[in-house]
């Protein structure tokens, strides 16, 4: 990605990878993230004749971001870049790689926050009995790449019998996906690293590994208790292999369940049940919704859905307010 930096660059980029994964404990996607936004900044400047990043100054940031705004990023894209500069800034100087922090003073753009769309409780009510999705039970299985986990031998004894219990198997756990989903708010990528031991089955709560490790404990209710206890009696026993290990939810070939994988299962069953456009993210939008809706306090959300921001959680007392606005322009003869 950098190996057309100037050396000096080059070990300043890997540096300040190494300090965001291991000292900040940054996770994979917002490292990768941070790295490319640093590598476009160092090739600016270094076209700018800065070889070393002491060079680096605010006017060569402020024209790097003035150059990505007029080629079209998004808001949220540049705000990211500019918060990529700050933080390289600060560990540049803290590090005695640079004289001063150059890009304290950088002002980052506002985002602009759409509000999420969620489906109505009858909705999700809907999308929990839906039949299962257009490409069959698990809305279709990808195939899979070298070396994949998901791979299982051929069963030579297969046949119908075999084939029947694996295709039951997939459905149960479908349902468990869903179900899971929607009673916790969890995103997809913890729903699919959820192990067995992570299940309290007498508290009804899974232990929830999120965002920058950080551990949480999430209650469900009776609906997904009964579709976990069905998915590990009769359906994780049909598609458990070698290579299942202790994961919870798995993809039809044994191993650990795919976030794109689960991804198309939403999607597949929100479409058999004649409902919007739906992802595991909107799940969780509407799980967020219907609680504060039905009265649950602000901060006790947040902490469900693993923010480490009360800002993060807010933007769903606007869809709860825009919900109230609508209705009452509906329903209100002086609206």
């Amino acid at each position: 990605m950098h190996a057309a930096l100037p050396t000096p660059m080059r070990e300043a980029v890997d540096d300040f990878a190494d300090h965001l994964a291991r000292v900040r404990n940054r996770s994979a996607h917002t490292v990768r993230a941070y790295v490319g936004d640093l590598v476009s900044l160092l090739d600016h400047a270094a076209r700018m004749g800065c070889a070393e990043v002491a060079g680096l100054d605010l006017g060569v940031v402020r024209s790097w971001l003035a150059k990505q705004r007029t080629t079209g990023a998004a808001r949220t894209t540049m705000a990211r870049r500019a918060a990529a500069a700050r933080a390289f800034s600060a560990w540049a100087h803290r590090a005695g790689l640079m004289p001063t922090d150059v890009a304290a003073p950088l002002a980052s753009p506002r985002a602009h926050r759409e509000l999420p769309t969620v489906l109505r409780a009858d909705q999700a009510a809907a999308l929990m009995r839906a039949p299962a999705g257009p490409e069959g039970p698990g809305g279709g299985v990808p195939p899979p790449g070298p070396g994949s986990a998901e791979v299982r031998p051929a069963d030579p004894a297969g046949g119908g019998a075999r084939e029947a219990a694996v295709a039951r198997g997939v459905l149960l756990r479908d349902r468990v996906l869903l179900e899971l989903l929607y009673a916790t708010g969890v995103r997809i990528s913890e729903a699919c690293g959820l192990d067995t031991a992570d299940v309290d089955h007498g508290r009804r709560v899974v232990r929830v590994l999120g965002k920058g490790s950080r551990e949480r404990s999430v209650p469900y209710g009776v609906p997904a208790q009964r579709a976990l206890d069905e998915w590990l009696r009769t359906g994780r026993p049909v598609l458990a292999g070698p290579g299942s290990g202790d994961a919870l939810l798995l993809g039809a070939r044994g191993g650990r369940l795919h976030p794109t994988t689960a991804r198309r299962v939403v999607a597949g069953y929100a479409e058999a049940a004649g409902l919007p456009r739906t992802t595991p993210h909107g799940l969780r939008h509407s799980a967020a919704t219907h609680l504060l809706e039905g009265g649950a306090d602000l901060r006790a959300v947040q902490e469900l859905l693993g923010h480490s921001s009360l800002g993060s959680t807010q933007i769903y007392t606007h869809v709860s307010v825009e919900r109230l606005r609508a209705a009452y322009r509906q329903a209100h003869p002086r609206a």
